[in-house]
């Protein structure tokens, strides 16, 4: 079984959440914001729901639909 992270059971400060909403805003994969808060992918998805954040990428296009 692998080990949990470092913040596992911890409560979320106010400079995590900021560095939530700035790593999301710059397109970061939810496993990279993982890895820097010490969290798994599930907490920061779950903590993203609270805060209405978006980790969907914002800069591609869908189904890879170009327009010409």
């Amino acid at each position: 079984m692998a080990k949990p992270p470092a913040n596992h059971g911890k409560s979320w400060t106010p400079a995590a959440v900021t560095q939530l909403k700035q790593l999301a805003k710059e397109n970061t994969p939810t496993r990279v914001i993982g890895l820097k808060l010490g969290r798994t992918e599930d907490a920061v998805r779950a903590k993203a729901g609270e805060e209405n954040l978006s980790l969907k990428p914002t800069n591609q296009s869908p189904y890879n639909r170009r327009k010409p």
